[in-house]
């Protein structure tokens, strides 16, 4: 018997996933930027922009999610790198979906809680493209006769 690893099933996001993973940090990041210069301005369309740069930012990030998922369930062991990707893009998505519905205040009503939560959001999508894209560190095991 020849020399094989056994290695949990963990691939890097391919190419489509990879380009939905950095547009979502992207957005994310974009609406923090957006919010802050809304707070800084007090022009309406800085909100305006941030509420769109959020919308974009779930739809990239719930199709990130679903590319996620599919990775999960193939996954070998359901636990490790796998399942802490998926669960904070999960969290990202989450938080993303209830600074949605806070961007849709009226105006003001937006901060300093719009404000917070992009920064949260974009954080945690940042940390999800970190994990997503990191090697994982399992530890090959050798199958058969002598080393």
């Amino acid at each position: 018997m020849t020399d094989t690893a056994l290695l949990p099933y963990r691939r890097l996001p391919g190419p489509l996933h990879s380009i939905l993973l950095g547009g979502t940090v992207a957005l994310f990041l974009g609406a923090v930027l957006s919010d802050i210069a809304y707070y800084n301005t007090y022009l309406i369309q800085w909100s305006n922009f941030a509420a769109w740069l959020i919308a974009g930012g779930m739809l990239l990030g719930g199709l990130a999610l679903l590319f996620a998922l599919i990775n999960l369930l193939r996954a070998t062991p359901k636990s490790g790198q796998p399942m802490t990707y998926f669960l904070v893009l999960l969290a990202t998505w989450a938080l993303g979906w209830i600074n949605a519905f806070e961007h849709a205040k009226d105006a003001w009503a937006v901060m300093p809680t719009g404000l917070m939560l992009s920064v949260v959001v974009a954080v945690l999508a940042a940390a999800s493209a970190w994990i997503g894209f990191s090697r994982p560190n399992a530890v090959a095991t050798r199958v058969g006769g002598a080393q």
